[in-house]
């Protein structure tokens, strides 16, 4: 189980290496919205302006929201308003917002991944490999979802 945002982010390291990611996060459920408790590769800017994310905002708002993985082919000219400003400060291109499910149902987290290139949209099997890897994590945060949670 992972305990604190270290091993978490140790955790985002490997997931982002097992996709050929160059960047990545962790956001939490918090209220209606998600916390940020990973970041691997996000300039400082972009770590202040997604600290916390409202439910709908961008990416991880947007996954949160619909409950579904949010997808860009290219951050940097995305014009559908589902890339924030801030995120073109990441250098990557393609990027994907994959929610975590508890058994219930509820997004509990999102775990992001952005790569070098542009990419087409991720389909299939690609995809669902990447959400059961995500689904994987729901395990391991519980002890920082809970303190979250609590605001212990």
């Amino acid at each position: 189980m992972i305990t604190d945002e270290t091993e978490m982010e140790s955790w985002l390291r490997e997931f982002i290496g097992t996709y050929g990611g160059v960047a990545g996060s962790v956001h939490v459920r918090q209220g209606e919205g998600v916390a940020l408790a990973a970041a691997v590769n996000l300039p400082p800017k972009v770590r202040e302006v997604t600290a916390f994310v409202p439910r709908g905002k961008g990416m991880a708002g947007l996954a949160l929201e619909r409950g579904v993985a949010v997808q860009s082919c290219n951050i940097q000219t995305d014009d559908s308003g589902v890339v924030r400003p801030g995120a073109r400060a990441v250098n990557a291109q393609a990027a994907v917002a994959l929610p975590v499910h508890d058994e219930n149902g509820d997004v509990v987290a999102i775990v992001g991944i952005a790569f070098a290139g542009e990419r087409a949209e991720f389909l299939g099997a690609e995809l669902q490999w990447m959400e059961n890897h995500a689904r994987a994590l729901l395990d391991r945060v519980q002890d920082i979802c809970q303190r979250r949670w609590t605001g212990r």
